[in-house]
């Protein structure tokens, strides 16, 4: 894990429930659900800073994916994973809004068709809900599984991007 000196959070609320947001000096670090703890992002325990202007400009971008004004993020990541998860979730960038793949999808873009038990131990990893679409990744029949923030919250995330079509191939 990296080191930080400095590990931020920021509690806002959402159509999905309050979140917490987790942010370092270099980047946004995690979305929590609420009620969530720590050990799904291994993060230590923050301190609160309403303040901070990576959180400040998260929220911001949030409420404008909330409300459909925004379909892409460009708020600095900093992840803290393996580097099989760090490189699953950069994929999971590139699957654009309102679209949906599957777990095996995701496999073949990383190059590996059997890793896809892998890849969805990293998206069960996955520190930063929603910016990084963990959301937009299905079962292989196009059903909901997975998700840390509950599959009612993936439901609602999926029915705002208007995600309901059949997932599509790389």
């Amino acid at each position: 894990m990296k080191e930080h000196k400095r590990l931020v959070y920021k509690d806002v609320s959402s159509p999905v429930g309050f979140i917490r947001l987790v942010a370092t000096d270099t980047g946004l670090a995690a979305i929590l659900w609420e009620g969530e703890d720590y050990k799904r992002t291994k993060l230590p325990t923050p301190e609160r800073d309403d303040e901070a202007p990576i959180l400040v400009q998260t929220e911001q971008q949030l409420t404008e994916y909330f409300e459909k004004k925004r379909t892409v993020f460009d708020i600095p990541l900093d992840f803290n994973g393996t580097e099989f998860q760090v490189k699953v979730w950069e994929a999971l960038l590139g699957i654009p809004y309102g679209v949906t793949k599957t777990y095996g999808d995701l496999a073949r873009m990383l190059g590996d068709i059997k890793a896809v038990r892998a890849v969805g131990g990293a998206l069960n990893k996955n520190p930063i809900s929603i910016v990084v679409p963990c959301h937009r990744v299905v079962g292989a029949s196009g059903k909901l599984v997975g998700f840390a923030g509950g599959l009612g919250n993936k439901s609602t995330l999926l029915n705002l991007e208007n995600s309901h079509r059949a997932p599509t191939l790389f």
